[in-house]
């Protein structure tokens, strides 16, 4: 026991000790309570900001090569009503998720040619950072898709083999989960 501690066992007890006893205490415990106030208050904080306002999920697959690898995770807004030509999305098709650019959205026609060219409004698209053929899928898509107000056609960036709208069609406003905002590289986590 050390010196100190030996002092206040030789002390009397008086009601000033008992106080000063308690009152520390009570101070170890409000600690304790505020701590949890304050967990309490930053999981809901949590659940709100990644739960209503943005989500964050995996690619998983080399479906977006080679801007977004597999294993990258994407931050994507939930809350995104206006898409464009060329913005990334994270949409979700008969219960699976995916991830591509939109590349039409409603009042465009779009066609994808036997030679492998994408055709929107009937003017062949020129994209300088694609550098794949974009392939058609046997007869899952009737060619040209009119898309309707809220519609999108959406491709991926590695358009040989990838599902995307040429497999299943064109995407409504309502699967679309979010506008993809960052990517964080599996290299650097």
């Amino acid at each position: 026991m050390s010196k100190r501690k030996k002092e206040k066992a030789k002390e009397p007890l008086t009601p000033e000790r008992v106080i000063r006893a308690r009152i520390h205490r009570l101070a170890d415990w409000s600690e304790i309570v505020s701590f949890f106030i304050k967990l309490t208050w930053m999981t809901v904080f949590m659940v709100l900001l990644f739960g209503v306002f943005f989500g964050i999920t995996p690619m998983k697959n080399n479906d977006m090569s080679p801007r977004i690898s597999s294993g990258d995770l994407l931050l994507y807004y939930r809350l995104e009503n206006k898409f464009h030509s060329q913005d990334v999305v994270v949409f979700e098709k008969d219960g699976k998720q995916y991830v591509g650019r939109i590349v039409a959205g409603g009042g465009d026609s779009v066609e994808v040619t036997d030679d492998s060219t994408l055709k929107i409004n009937n003017s062949t698209m020129f994209e300088s950072d694609i550098f794949y053929p974009t392939p058609k899928y046997g007869d899952e898509v009737a060619y040209p898709v009119a898309l309707e107000e809220n519609q999108y056609f959406i491709l991926c960036d590695y358009r040989n083999g990838a599902k995307d709208s040429r497999y299943f069609g064109a995407v409504s406003q309502s699967e679309i989960k979010g506008k993809v905002l960052a990517v964080l590289r599996r290299s650097s986590l």
